[in-house]
């Protein structure tokens, strides 16, 4: 709030959403986060619920519900080093796809012993070895980087998983076993659901234990652990090297949870490791010659309805894939499990519709190629994103965008960016606000 006749003076109050306070020389700030504040100071305060705050330039006098004098200690942010502009790409979104291959990189080199292809967590809140259920909640795509996680908890640490829209989960109320651990990922690290649904588990004793790509946030201060993501300031507001970013430091968890629980050994750890460490190559490979990706943009800027198909972890990729292309093109898409298909997708089916298929060359693949062949037969335009020679699979594909071949482990991580670049590329096209979505906003911190 401020005041008409009083220039040296602003209140302000926190409930609910966050909210920070900046410290500046013969001035002051408030903002939503740290990285709202970056470009004007790295000392950083933040209120907590119920507190409020009368601010001048020369200071702040915080004071809690009760009105009470309380002190809120000031930090040093790490967004302030880290305030970026486009540099010579024409979207803030081109930049961070095409910053991946080094983000993934760091974020790799933080999590991994590389010079013996060894995983090297810090501390954790809990003992994977103890864990009986691990809870997974998250918003938006934060939500399909954990989707991704089920499938590698489940198959490599055998450690069964519950996985929730953090806005439905902080409904359910559901009954968890005191000592359980809850895993929270959120780029933000203020996404109010999320916040939420921490703050519930918090309630039913549970370790609490996030990923989230601003260590100085809400979620990461009210957590047990926290592992951040070092992928650097997102400006796009459709997340890009956040959610690889995300799906890097979950495949870390995920192999130390199977090292925990004695189904992984040393040589197939080596193996996950050896594998995660030539993701950041495949991704600058594909990323050299992004024609194919501008050519398909003429055509599927004209669709009405486009489908994704995926099966396994490529399922939460064709997620992925269709939020992107609704979030930044407008066009109206959704991902499907394959194998779905024939429960009801299968009537949208026509000459008109565009059908994406996720389908690495993997256990799983003969499986997809049955579906296409069904898309194929009701005259279904087939855009193949796969390792795989297109003639292999029996059917007409219209487009193929050619993959590396990987071990399965880490298809999601390096198909994640195809189906970027499918949606950023048809969204500019298109001539949309790539970084900026109509009724979007990269931080929801409200319900």
């Amino acid at each position: 709030m401020i005041f008409r006749g009083y220039d040296n003076l602003m209140v302000a109050a926190r409930q609910g959403s966050p909210l920070a306070i900046g410290y500046g020389d013969g001035e002051m700030y408030v903002g939503s986060d740290a990285i709202a504040l970056a470009p004007f100071t790295d000392r950083i305060s933040y209120l907590e619920d119920g507190d409020w705050a009368v601010i001048t330039r020369e200071g702040i006098a915080v004071r809690d519900r009760a009105g009470a004098a309380v002190e809120r200690p000031i930090a040093r942010s790490l967004a302030a080093g880290l305030v970026v502009d486009k540099g010579n790409y024409r979207h803030f979104m081109a930049k961070e796809i095409h910053e991946q291959p080094e983000v993934v990189g760091h974020t790799l080199a933080h999590y991994l012993d590389l010079a013996n292809y060894r995983v090297d967590l810090p501390a954790l809140p809990f003992d994977f070895a103890s864990v009986t259920r691990l809870s997974l909640s998250a918003c938006g795509t934060a939500f399909y980087a954990c989707l991704v996680a089920k499938y590698w908890f489940e198959r490599w640490a055998k450690l069964p998983v519950d996985i929730d829209i953090a806005s439905e989960f902080r409904y359910r109320e559901t009954t968890m076993a005191p000592g359980g651990a809850a895993l929270f990922v959120s780029q933000s690290g203020e996404t109010a659901d999320t916040l939420a649904s921490l703050r519930y588990c918090r309630e039913q004793h549970q370790h609490v234990l996030s990923i989230v790509n601003v260590q100085e946030s809400s979620i990461a201060r009210e957590s047990d652990g926290v592992l951040p993501t070092l992928g650097g300031p997102e400006i796009g507001v459709a997340s890009t090297k956040a959610f690889t970013c995300q799906l890097t430091v979950l495949a870390c968890l995920a192999i130390a949870a199977g090292k925990a629980r004695g189904v992984i050994g040393p040589e197939l750890e080596a193996e996950l490791v050896k594998a995660l460490v030539e993701v950041p190559r495949h991704m600058a490979t594909m990323l050299r010659d992004e024609t194919p990706y501008e050519t398909l943009a003429h055509s599927l800027s004209k669709a009405r309805d486009v489908l994704y198909l995926g099966r396994g972890s490529s399922y939460p990729i064709a997620l992925e894939g269709a939020l992107k292309l609704k979030e930044i093109s407008y066009i109206h898409a959704e991902g499907y499990a394959a194998g779905e298909l024939k429960h009801g997708p299968i009537a949208l089916i026509d000459e008109e519709v565009p059908v994406i298929v996720i389908a690495p060359r993997d256990d799983l693949f003969d499986k997809t190629v049955s579906n296409m062949q069904e898309v194929a037969a009701r005259d279904g335009k087939i855009i193949l994103v796969s390792d795989a020679d297109p003639a292999s699979t029996g059917c007409e594909v219209q487009t193929m965008l050619p993959v590396p071949t990987v071990h399965p482990f880490v298809t999601p991580l390096v198909y994640a960016v195809p189906v970027q670049l499918i949606a950023y590329h048809t969204a500019v096209f298109m001539g949309t606000d790539v970084d900026q979505p109509r009724n979007l906003a990269k931080s929801v911190t409200v319900e």
